[in-house]
């Protein structure tokens, strides 16, 4: 087992959880009673293994490389804000610095269990005032945590209308490169003190078993997030796991096909922003056009990182579009279009950063972007078989979603059932009612 299991298996195969020491309640107020503090410590089964109290210094190093920050992150801004609504919402990922406290020991479990009685008071309040401000949910990778933050996001999506609606908060903190014992302890001891939900993407069987069982010990609620997926796909294809996580420098091996192929979709897809190089429209598996501010350029980097050759080329009031976007097969072309009123603040912010903002210009008055929509609008009519897709409160990811599964439905001849008409003769994709 990675980063010394043996000091962790002791404690958690035979211990059970000290009565009166659950950490998942911190209290802000001292202890009335020390008679019953002193008699607490005595209580068989701790009095023989009780380490000595740690030095102050190191317990507060501990607990700041643990929390991070004083104010835990939200979900909710980022899906507020790209549906138009603004909220006093924060959302951030929190890595895990490596802790500064002793490798651990066979008394580890003991300690912490008794962790509450010896942690500084300040500390336990500002668990406690954080936790007011809505429940924690943990997300900890022995990787980049990319799997577990866009599963936890996915998840979260479900109960968009408590988080927005202000009913209920959650904040989410991202712990990646968590690959050794001692660190993933740590972050378990944190949850337990604020009463947070652990979800894990561990590879390691033996490491994703000693969180389980360390979440048990604490009273702390988890799932593994990979841990079903993966015996689902060994059970179906007849070939166990290999248990070794992708970061590992064990997992590099040769450079494949498939990078190369990605790495030359990014060249390419940089080389052809904004309407550059028409000449090469023809090699693109994928081309955006649509008005500034579209989000032509993300979505176009984006759908590179997963290996297609992309080109976007912007729609500019009184400059035609390229002769060579209508010569090339127009069931890779895409339109894009978005709210007037979203895509105003959006400008206006641009041109607040370019310094534009106090110039005269029609760039972010409303009735110019209506104009530029409206000349969008007519292009599209023209050209029925460009897909149009609102791009108004979407994430990159589901804008691209749309792209890709469109792209590969012309390319297999395939229906497209859920493209529908919402501006005639202009089709534009609906993401809420389809799937």
């Amino acid at each position: 087992m990675i980063g010394g299991a043996k000091p962790l298996a002791a404690p958690l195969l035979g211990a059970t959880p000290p009565a009166g020491r659950r950490l998942a309640t911190a209290a802000c107020a001292p202890d009335p009673s020390p008679a019953l503090a002193t008699a607490a410590a005595q209580s068989p089964g701790q009095s023989d293994r009780a380490p000595p109290p740690r030095p102050p210094d190191e317990s507060a190093a501990s607990s700041t490389a643990l929390r991070g920050t004083s104010q835990l992150s939200r979900w909710s801004r980022a899906r507020a804000l790209r549906s138009g609504r603004r909220l006093g919402l924060d959302r951030a990922a929190v890595s895990l610095a490596p802790p500064t406290m002793p490798p651990p020991t066979p008394s580890l479990v003991p300690d912490v269990a008794a962790g509450a009685a010896e942690d500084d008071d300040d500390d336990l309040c500002d668990a406690e005032r954080d936790a007011v401000a809505g429940k924690a949910i943990y997300m900890v990778s022995d990787g980049t945590g990319w799997t577990a933050e866009h599963s936890v996001n996915a998840a979260l999506g479900q109960f968009e209308h408590c988080l927005v609606d202000r009913e209920c908060s959650v904040n989410t903190h991202l712990f990646s490169g968590i690959d050794d014992m001692d660190r993933l302890l740590e972050v378990i001891k944190q949850a337990a003190k604020e009463g947070a939900l652990v979800l894990y993407t561990l590879a390691d069987p033996s490491m994703a078993e000693a969180t389980k069982k360390a979440c048990d010990f604490w009273g702390v609620p988890c799932t593994d997030v990979l841990r079903p997926t993966v015996e689902a796909i060994a059970a179906h294809i007849g070939v166990a796991p290999s248990g070794i996580p992708r970061s590992s420098p064990s997992r590099k091996g040769q450079l494949t096909e498939d990078y190369f192929r990605r790495i030359e979709a990014i060249d390419f897809t940089i080389k052809q922003d904004d309407g550059a190089q028409p000449q090469n429209l023809n090699r693109a598996d994928i081309v955006l056009v649509g008005v500034s501010r579209t989000g032509k350029t993300p979505l176009s980097i984006y759908l590179a990182q997963k290996g297609y050759k992309v080109a976007n080329v912007p729609i500019v009031m009184g400059v035609n579009l390229p002769k060579a976007l209508f010569e090339i097969n127009q069931d890779k072309i895409f339109g894009l279009t978005i709210n007037p009123v979203i895509l105003q603040a959006i400008r206006k912010t641009r041109a607040k950063t370019l310094g534009f903002d106090g110039y005269t210009s029609n760039y972010a008055e409303m009735a110019h972007v209506r104009q530029e929509l409206d000349h969008a609008n007519q292009i599209f009519a023209q050209n029925p078989m460009w897909p149009v897709i609102g791009v108004t409160g979407k994430a990159i990811e589901e804008t691209a979603a749309v792209v890709v599964r469109v792209y590969h439905d012309r390319k297999q001849k395939c229906s497209m059932p859920r493209i529908s008409k919402r501006v005639a003769p202009v089709l534009v994709y609906d993401y809420r009612s389809g799937g």
